[in-house]
């Protein structure tokens, strides 16, 4: 911006003495030099203002999170904000990108159209570059470009994982739903009241099923999308509405859970309702984990809280099949399970997890998970105390 001001300040300046030199006008006094010195004091003043006004549009494209590229027409680069220094004169992965945006922008000089590339680096991880080049300039003031620079890796990512979302909830819904067409056919042609009831209970079991999934979906939906808030919320509160909600489950199983409170007034900073979300996930699946391990024997899930200056964690133990370690970095993933054959037995959706997790990420919390195959799994989220 600043290099085009100083080029026509200095065009005027030119204009000018050639006027006095065609005028024969001395700078002794006299009212033609009078009315030159005007001129310049008005020139002056507009080149101050235009000079603030290029600063406040430097500073503008320096705080921008693309980076921005101007090149003159004899290719040199006029100037560059601080998101594309990083890939000029640049080393590795950052080079490629260098060398494609030199390309870009020799070709949008020559050829005088915009022009839209992506570009993949390697800097030691793979992103996605998109550049989108404009040709600026006319043959009066030159001929140039500008390049815009964008880190596309997040959007590709998040693609990514929207389209396995779909496609694996589509897998998972299909399996509930063929399995209730080939049982509403077959119920219809029992005859035996024995057989009628357990296809009845099939059904059941599969539309249950179909439900749950439904649920999780739209939960993890919610937690992905609304706003949350951050108001103090009760941490007891959470323990009980999420026994409350998970107990059901459990009496079904012959688990009983033991819950160890805080105190009604310890209080974090969070959203109650994808709290106790959370909670409710965590609790749920070691329910059901500790059933599989032995589905006569019953068992006990425990459900604590305890808090210190500055956190307070929430705790679930179960003493069920328990994760491999292989696993336990993925288990938080969409519709990973360790063994599917067991998450059909008991009923599992394959989103809990996930929905714990990011409810905890959206809280600026994570979750720790220790585990141990045949001896249990416990499960960690701290949070931090509501300051009021």
């Amino acid at each position: 911006m600043l290099w085009r001001i100083r080029r026509r300040e200095q065009e005027l300046a030119g204009a000018v003495n050639a006027a006095l030199d065609r005028a024969g006008v001395s700078s002794n006094g006299g009212e033609p030099v009078v009315a030159l010195d005007a001129a310049f004091d008005e020139l002056e003043r507009r080149a101050i203002s235009l000079e603030r006004n290029a600063r406040q549009e430097t500073e503008a494209l320096q705080a921008a999170e693309y980076g921005v590229v101007i090149v003159g027409g004899n290719g040199e680069v006029a100037f560059s904000n601080v998101a594309a220094e990083r890939y000029l004169g640049a080393r590795h992965g950052d080079a490629v990108a260098e060398i494609r945006i030199r390309e870009l922008m020799k070709q949008v000089t020559t050829e005088r159209r915009a022009i839209r590339r992506e570009v993949e680096v390697y800097t030691p991880t793979r992103r996605q570059l998109g550049l989108h080049a404009v040709p600026i300039g006319d043959a009066d003031t030159g001929l140039g470009a500008v390049v815009f620079v964008e880190d596309l890796t997040e959007r590709h990512r998040i693609n990514v994982i929207r389209q396995d979302f779909v496609t694996n909830a589509s897998h998972e819904l299909k399996t509930p739903l063929g399995a209730l067409s080939v049982l509403a056919e077959t119920l219809a042609e029992a005859e035996e009241p024995e057989v009628r009831r357990r296809l009845a209970g099939r059904l059941e079991s599969e539309a249950g099923r179909m439900s749950r999934l439904i649920d999780d979906i739209l939960d993890l939906a919610l937690v992905e999308g609304d706003p949350y808030s951050h108001d103090p919320v009760a941490v007891d509160a959470i323990l009980r509405e999420a026994m409350r909600q998970v107990s059901v489950s459990a009496d079904q199983y012959g688990i009983s859970i033991e819950t160890k409170l805080t105190g009604d007034d310890v209080l974090v900073a969070g959203d109650r309702r994808q709290l106790v979300s959370a909670i409710a996930a965590l609790l749920e699946n070691a329910v059901k984990y500790t059933h599989v391990l032995d589905p006569y024997a019953g068992g006990t899930v425990w459900l604590r809280a305890y808090a210190d200056d500055d956190t307070a964690t929430f705790e679930v133990e179960d003493h069920g099949i328990g994760i491999p370690e292989q696993h336990q970095e993925r288990i938080f993933e969409r519709f990973y399970r360790v063994d599917r054959a067991r998450s059909r037995e008991t009923g599992g959706t394959g989103l809990g997890l996930a929905i714990a997790r990011h409810v905890a990420r959206n809280h600026d919390a994570d979750i720790e998970v220790d585990s141990t195959p045949g001896v249990g799994s416990t499960f960690r989220v701290s949070l931090p105390r509501w300051e009021g």
